[in-house]
This record gives structure tokens, C-alpha cells and sequence, in this order.
């Protein structure tokens, strides 16, 4: 297994080539004139057209398309990715400020997402055809069916808008007060669960907690009818195979059966669309966090596309797919953990 980790580490440096000549190809479609607006803060400073030409030539944007794009993977190795004007800083600082939100979503939705869905996965197989393998599936149907987006409303519409349980946002307002505010509040890990209770704040844990609730059961719902349909497929399938009928009519323990012989078997193509899963959610929940208010990388995403933030987008989109390329690795070795008999090396 080390050798096949270590080839693909070899690999990640010819894949994010690929990557980022792909994303520049795409940034070089735009005017040098688009371009800079990625590099200036100040956009009194554009106004003039000697003003601009001077930009463009300081900041190289005319250059030939080989010797631009050197000249960018300088300027990224460097983490210099431009000025984002949604969040008024530079997008590395952005992506520094947002991806703990979007990290802290991703951590308290990953075991509803993945563990509970896989969980109803495996007793709708193995309850085939019965009471309770219909009724999963028809809450399966409904949450493939139901658009994210429209669940989000709906989910924010009863808890918020009618019982007025869990508010949007990250937190109350004198919570933001604490955290924000106060000089002796650390921030050890930006995590505001976490840091609140290193604090010793058990009301602000308690407050963040409740933002996050609403968020992780529009998450969990949607992704468990997914991962649900897939685990239920598998695993069927997977309880047909010959080796299963064997360790029936051997007498072996229907528990033993289902656990050791058959859930491990079916659970790779699982593993597969489930770390996928995790990975895009990594990548910043574009539309569970615009509707919730919630300040991640995704709300962050959002806002500027809808302002053009060209240096933003840019940013947003090589973290994503430095996540994609990363999460590919970890759910390919993750399949010799599940089972022995995929080899590696």
C-alpha cells in the first residue's frame, strides 16, 4: 500500500498541472482589462485608460499565453491569488477566514451523511420487499426527488419561520460579540465549537450548535437518499453472490453473514460516492449555505459569482479542485482497509 501511495503523491504534481493550465486557459479568455480587476483593490484606480494600461503592463497581463501562465504559478506558489472584493481582502486571506466554517459543517454532517446513510442502506437490503424496506425507500424517493435548495426553504421555513428553533447564521449576535469581540477569547482552531469550549463558553457551544442543526439535516437528508439507493444496491447484490449462500447452509449466524461476509463486501462502491461526498462538501456547500446564511466557503462562492469577483472565483475553484485531487487519494487507499483483497501495490 506505501508504494501505491507514494506513486500517486508522485502523480499530484503532474495532476495539478493539469488543473491549474485547464483554470488559466479559462482566466486567459478574459480581457487584460478583466484581469486586472483581480489584482486592484481600488477601483477609482481603473478609471482612467493611462491608468490601466500602466496596471496591465506592471502586472504582466499582456504577456504571451506560455509566459503568463509561469507567471501566475508564480504568483500562486507565492499564495498570491488576488484581491476579492466580496470579502474586501486577499482571496488567500479569504479562504483562510471561510474554510473553518465550511471544515465545521463538513465535520458535524459527516457521520448523519455518510454512517446513517450507509446504516439505512444495509437494513433496506437485508429487510428486502418488507414494511420497513418500502418505507425507506419511499423516503429515499422523496429526498432524491426534492431539489436541495427547496428542502432548504422548507427546512428553514418550520424550524425558524414557525417555531423559531434554529436561526440561520453561524451565531446569535451576542454570541459573535464573544467570539469576535472579546480580547480573551483564543481561536485555536477556528472551529467555533470546538474554541468555545477550550474557552470554557458552554452557552456559545450550545448557540453554535444550534445554527448548525438545520444546515446538517438539509445536508443529511438529501445525501441520505443518495447514499441509501447505492448501499441498498450494492448490498443486494452482494447477498445473491454464491459465498454468501455457503456461509448460510454452513449455519453460520445470519449477524456473522450480514456484518462480516457481506456489509464489508458491498460497502466499496459506498466508499466511493461517499468520500466523494465528503470531499465536494469540503469544496464549500454552495447552496445549504446561502440559503442558511452561513459563512463558509460556499456563501463566499456564491456572492461572487453574482458580483463577478473574478479573483474569488479563481481561488474558489483551484482549492476545490487541490480537494478533489486529495480526496481521490484518500478514497482509493481507503479501499484496502475495507477489504483485504483489493491490492494496491
Amino acid at each position: 500500500m506505501l508504494s501505491y501511495i507514494l506513486r500517486r503523491l508522485l502523480l499530484l504534481p503532474l495532476i495539478l498541472f493539469g488543473v491549474t493550465f485547464l483554470i488559466f486557459s479559462v482566466y486567459s479568455l478574459l480581457t487584460p482589462l478583466e484581469r486586472l480587476a483581480t489584482y486592484v483593490n481600488n477601483p477609482n484606480a481603473l478609471k482612467s485608460a493611462a491608468a490601466s494600461e500602466r496596471l496591465i503592463k506592471k502586472y504582466h497581463l499582456d504577456d504571451p499565453y506560455p509566459i503568463g501562465y509561469f507567471r501566475w504559478v508564480g504568483k500562486l506558489l507565492k499564495f498570491n491569488l488576488g484581491w476579492s472584493k466580496v470579502a474586501n481582502e486577499p482571496v488567500a486571506a479569504a479562504i483562510a477566514e471561510k474554510f473553518p466554517a465550511t471544515l465545521e459543517l463538513v465535520i458535524y454532517s459527516v457521520i448523519p451523511v455518510v454512517f446513517v446513510g450507509i446504516w439505512l442502506g444495509v437494513i433496506s437490503a437485508v429487510h428486502h420487499n418488507d414494511p420497513i424496506d418500502q418505507s425507506l425507500r419511499i423516503i429515499a424517493v422523496i429526498g432524491w426527488s426534492l431539489p436541495t435548495f427547496i428542502f432548504g426553504l422548507l427546512v428553514l421555513f418550520f424550524f425558524y419561520g414557525v417555531l423559531g428553533w434554529l436561526p440561520p447564521g453561524r451565531l446569535s449576535v451576542w454570541a459573535q460579540n464573544i467570539v469576535y469581540t472579546n480580547p480573551s477569547f483564543h481561536h485555536y482552531t477556528g472551529l467555533v465549537t470546538i474554541d468555545a469550549l477550550l474557552n470554557g463558553y458552554g452557552y456559545v457551544f450550545l448557540d453554535a450548535l444550534r445554527h448548525l442543526i438545520a444546515p446538517i439535516i438539509t445536508l443529511s437528508y438529501v445525501s441520505w437518499a443518495y447514499l441509501l439507493r447505492i448501499a441498498r444496491s450494492s448490498m443486494l447484490e452482494t447477498l445473491r453472490k454464491d459465498y454468501i449462500r455457503t456461509a448460510r447452509a454452513k449455519g453460520v449466524d445470519e449477524r456473522t453473514v450480514i456484518c462480516k461476509h457481506a456489509e464489508r463486501n458491498a460497502l466499496i462502491p459506498v466508499v466511493t460516492v461517499a468520500g466523494m461526498m465528503v470531499v465536494q462538501m469540503l469544496g464549500g456547500v454552495v447552496i445549504t449555505e446561502t440559503i442558511f446564511n452561513f459563512p463558509g466557503l460556499g456563501q463566499w462562492a456564491a456572492m461572487a459569482a453574482q458580483q463577478l469577483d473574478y479573483a474569488s472565483i479563481l481561488g474558489f475553484s483551484l482549492l476545490f479542485a487541490f480537494i478533489m485531487v486529495v480526496g481521490n487519494l484518500v478514497v482509493d487507499v481507503s479501499y484496502a482497509l475495507i477489504d483485504p483483497r483489493v491490492r494496491l501495490e
